[in-house]
């Protein structure tokens, strides 16, 4: 009955159009009366201290430093310079969106923010050049989805935070998932282009190759410096979240200069307009991860799956499914403050790495925003290339396939979570 009356106060208030933070807390309510248990006091206590925690403190300087980076032509940098490489090959503007998002990704840690960025850019290139329009934004909606796992990733630092688990090595570990998912993509995007026709780039030479890579250096380093700090231990994520602000907040005054003084406050402010919409909704998650604490729906959660106990494999890949069908109502946000509390005891309990199980997570959840009717990732790449709604999901399907793919292949072979993260932690 507890898990019921959860389940329906907050699907039932998202569906009347509340927004998920005010639906959390009403959520938080109902259980409390179904409890009998209603207390103001506890509710606030909660709702302060589900923010009151030193590692979200990165969130805010993650969100300033993919805005400085957008603002400062490091992202339009990153995007010519795998122009000048790939550019030439058929098809080589799909290439280069996903070598962009691979890289973009190890810059600013935002899905939303990487898909506007590379939309803007190669939507009207690629439109201009005769490549499927919708089929192109796909690519670059499933390439914008690389963000969350491959490091610096607010997701992984939500999920770390609510779980108690080590962010420093789920940064770790998302490295090599993140470069199979792009990877996946390109066999899907050569699978999908080889028989379309459209105009191939002309080939540059290695002389401009390799001068378009001098002037994307300052973005390249960037990335080397944050998980080669967080792997021998010089600084912890939320100092590591400080220092790329600082490093794209010069480089975009002083190196490029393409950022005026008169432009900090905008930029400033809309970092903070992001972080204050994620802080609510963690403040609001923080008071109904302690009623389902309270209520015991882990518990009852466990009691559900315990035919599938006895077989992690078998477990991890009915749990998959689970947040797969979430993932299709619920942004990634929400579905990691609401979800991790109530997965994690059953991971403790059934002997599941908490980080292993992060990245499986964080991929389901990031598939998420690609597919319809929530599919944030989607409505924004359609806003921006001004397509329909339909003509993306078309365009978006054969790389959500493939992508889920890599997804299950992480869950039947764990050994390329594993293995990777235990050599890159190993000193």
């Amino acid at each position: 009955m507890t898990v019921l009356v959860f389940i329906t106060s907050l699907l039932g208030l998202m569906a009347l159009g509340m927004p998920v933070a005010f639906a959390l807390l009403v959520c938080g309510v109902s259980l409390m009366i179904h409890l009998n248990s209603f207390d103001v006091q506890i509710l606030a206590q909660n709702l302060v201290s589900g923010a009151d925690n030193f590692p979200l403190m990165a969130i805010p300087f993650f969100m300033l430093a993919g805005e400085l980076m957008n603002a400062g032509g490091m992202t339009r940098r990153i995007i010519t310079m795998a122009m000048a490489w790939v550019g030439h090959i058929r098809g080589g503007l799909g290439y280069v969106a996903v070598m962009a998002a691979v890289i973009m990704a190890a810059l600013s840690g935002s899905a939303v923010a990487d898909t506007a960025a590379l939309a803007s850019v190669l939507v009207p290139l690629m439109r201009n050049a005769g490549y499927n329009v919708n089929r192109s934004c796909g690519l670059i909606a499933c390439g914008g989805i690389i963000a969350p796992i491959i490091p610096p990733s607010i997701g992984f630092i939500l999920y770390g935070v609510t779980g108690g688990v080590s962010i420093t090595k789920l940064f770790i570990a998302g490295i090599v998932p993140g470069v199979l998912m792009g990877t996946s993509i390109m066999l899907a995007w050569w699978w999908c282009t080889k028989h379309d026709e459209m105009r191939v780039e002309a080939k540059t030479s290695l002389k401009v190759k390799l001068e378009e890579t001098r002037k994307a250096a300052w973005a390249l380093v960037l990335p080397i410096v944050i998980v080669g700090g967080l792997k021998i231990g010089v600084f912890t994520p939320t100092e590591a979240a400080v220092i790329a602000a600082a490093y794209s907040l010069f480089v975009g005054v002083v190196i490029y200069r393409e950022i005026k003084v008169s432009q900090l406050f905008s930029l400033f402010l809309r970092a903070s307009e992001t972080t204050a919409v994620i802080m609510f909704l963690v403040s609001a998650a923080g008071v109904s991860a302690w009623l389902i604490t309270a209520a015991d729906i882990p518990g009852q959660l466990a009691q559900m799956v315990e035919p599938f106990m006895d077989n992690k494999m078998l477990l991890t890949f009915v749990l998959m499914l689970l947040v797969l069908v979430v993932g299709t109502a619920l942004d990634m946000t929400p579905t990691i403050l609401i979800m991790t509390p109530v997965l994690m005891p059953v991971l403790k309990q059934a002997g599941i790495d908490p980080v292993y199980f992060g990245v499986l997570f964080m991929i389901n959840n990031a598939i998420g925003l690609v597919t319809p009717p929530v599919g944030t990732v989607l409505n924004v790449v359609c806003g921006v290339a001004r397509i329909p709604m339909s003509g993306a999901i078309k365009g978006v399907v054969p790389f959500m396939i493939a992508q889920t793919v890599v997804l299950f292949l992480l869950v039947f072979v764990p050994e390329l979570v594993t293995l990777p993260l235990k050599w890159m932690t190993a000193r």
